[in-house]
C-alpha cells in the first residue's frame, strides 16, 4: 500500500455509541503519524439537550458550547456525552449553522423553543478561528435540513435566505439572511408544504404529512426543491414570492442532492420491498431546465447513507448503510464507498466502488491547490482512518485509531495559527 508522507494533515476523529463518545487527533506531519486521545472527562448526566455541543477542536483542546446560555469555551478535557451537532456550514465559509432536531419524541427544543419547535443555532467563525455565537432562531419541529439561497447574475432579483425544512411539522421555514434589514436573521415567513392530493389538509394549519427530506437551491433555474417523502414528490418553489409553483412526482427517492453546477437534481433512495433478499439502491437524475428524470439506475445490496463531493465538484461520493429486513442486511454492502464522475452528467458513472472493511462513518478532504489529492474516510466499526487518493481513486493507507464504535464522524482541523 503507498504511502502518503508528502502530504501533512489534522484531522478530528469523533467515535461513539449515539450516548457517549470520544475524540482523537490523527496527525501525519512528515511522514510520521500520530493518534492522540483527547483526554477524556465523565459524562456531565445532564439531560440530552442540556449537554454541551461540541462547536469544534483547536490544538488539543475541544470548543464546547451551552445550550442554554449559548456560552462557548474551550476545554482540556471532552465530557463524554457531549453533542455533536449536526452543521450546515453556509457558502463563504466564515458561518455555521447548527441544527437542533429536538426532543425525540415531539420535535420541540424546550430549551431554547418551549412547545413551539426546534431550533437552529448560527456561528460565526472569527479570522483567528475561534468561533462566535450570533443567534438562535426557533423553526419547526426537527429533523431539519438547510439551502442557501443568493442572488447572481442570472438571477439578480433572488433574495438572500437560509431556508430550513422540518420534518415532523411538513413545512419551510424562511430566514431574512441580508444583513442590514430590520428582520435580518428573523424567520420572515414558513411554507406549509401539504398537498391536498395526498391528504386532507388541516384547517388549522397543523402538520402534515409531507415529511420534507431533501432541499436544494438552483442557481441555473433560481427555483427552490423540496422533496417531501410522504407524497413522493418535489415542491418547485419561488424564492420570491414563496409559492409552489408545481408538484412533480418523484417517488422512490429519500433524499434530494443538488449537482455542484446546479443543473441537476440527484435523487437517492431505496427499495425494500420489491425483493425480500434484497435491498436495492436507487438514483436518478433531473434537469432543472425542464425537470425531465433523464437517467435513473439501480444498486442492488447497497443502501446509500452520507453523500460528499470533492472540492472541484467533479465527483460525488456516497457511504452506504444498513438498512431493511434481517435477511436482506446480509447481503447488504454496508462497508462501500461508491465514487461517481460528475463530468459525465446527465449519465450516472459509477468511478469505483471501495470497501473499507466496517461501516463508513464521514468523508473529509485534503485540496492543498484546489485539486483533491486525498479522501479520509471514518470506519466506524473497524476505527480506522482510510486515506483514498483523490486522483486515483485507491486506497493508499489504513491508520488505527481505536476498536470501533457504533458512530464515527471524522473532518479535517486547521492548525493553530
Amino acid at each position: 500500500m503507498a504511502g502518503t508522507e508528502q502530504f501533512d494533515f489534522t484531522l478530528a476523529y469523533y467515535s461513539g455509541d449515539r450516548v457517549t463518545g470520544e475524540l482523537a487527533l490523527v496527525m501525519r506531519n512528515a511522514g510520521r503519524t500520530q493518534v492522540k486521545p483527547l483526554r477524556q472527562a465523565a459524562p456531565t448526566g445532564l439531560d440530552p439537550l442540556l449537554r454541551p455541543i461540541l462547536v469544534g477542536v483547536r490544538g488539543e483542546q475541544v470548543v464546547l458550547m451551552d445550550p442554554r446560555d449559548k456560552r462557548i469555551w474551550r476545554a482540556d478535557e471532552f465530557p463524554a456525552d457531549t453533542f455533536p451537532a449536526h452543521i450546515y456550514p453556509e457558502p463563504g465559509g466564515q458561518r455555521d449553522w447548527l441544527m437542533n432536531d429536538g426532543d425525540k419524541d415531539s420535535g420541540n427544543d424546550p430549551v431554547n423553543c418551549g412547545d413551539h419547535g426546534s431550533s437552529v443555532t448560527v456561528l460565526d467563525k472569527t479570522p483567528d478561528g475561534e468561533a462566535r455565537f450570533v443567534k438562535t432562531l426557533c423553526v419547526g419541529r426537527g429533523h431539519h435540513q438547510a439551502a442557501f439561497i443568493a442572488p447572481d447574475a442570472a438571477h439578480p432579483q433572488v433574495p438572500r435566505r437560509v431556508v430550513i425544512s422540518n420534518l415532523q411539522d411538513g413545512t419551510l421555514s424562511v430566514i431574512n439572511n441580508q444583513p442590514g434589514d430590520a428582520d435580518y436573521l428573523e424567520v420572515i415567513a414558513t411554507v406549509d408544504l401539504a398537498d391536498e392530493r395526498h391528504e386532507s389538509v388541516p384547517a388549522d394549519g397543523g402538520a402534515n404529512r409531507a415529511f420534507p427530506h431533501g432541499l436544494v437551491y438552483s442557481p441555473v433555474s433560481g427555483k427552490l426543491y423540496c422533496l417531501n417523502n410522504g407524497y413522493g414528490s418535489i415542491a418547485v418553489i419561488d424564492p420570491q414570492t414563496l409559492v409552489i409553483e408545481d408538484r412533480l412526482d418523484f417517488k422512490g427517492h429519500s433524499n434530494l442532492i443538488g449537482s455542484p453546477d446546479g443543473r441537476y437534481l440527484i435523487g437517492r433512495g431505496a427499495d425494500r420491498k420489491s425483493d425480500p433478499e434484497h435491498v436495492i439502491a436507487k438514483l436518478s437524475i433531473m434537469d432543472v431546465t425542464d425537470h425531465r428524470v433523464v437517467d435513473s439506475q439501480d444498486f442492488p445490496d447497497i443502501y446509500f447513507s452520507k453523500y460528499f463531493f470533492n472540492v472541484e465538484g467533479s465527483k460525488l461520493y456516497f457511504t452506504t448503510g444498513v438498512s431493511g429486513s434481517e435477511t436482506q442486511q446480509r447481503h447488504l454492502r454496508s462497508d462501500a464507498v461508491l465514487i461517481f464522475d460528475l463530468s459525465r452528467l446527465p449519465r450516472i458513472a459509477l468511478l469505483r466502488e471501495l470497501r473499507l472493511g466496517g461501516s463508513a462513518g464521514t468523508l473529509d478532504f485534503l485540496a492543498p491547490q484546489g485539486v483533491t489529492e486525498r479522501v479520509f474516510a471514518s470506519s466506524t466499526t473497524t476505527g480506522q482512518v482510510v486515506v483514498i487518493d483523490g486522483r486515483t481513486d485507491e486506497i493508499v493507507d489504513r491508520i488505527a485509531v481505536n476498536s470501533g464504535n457504533r458512530h464515527s464522524r471524522l473532518w479535517r482541523v486547521s492548525p493553530l495559527p
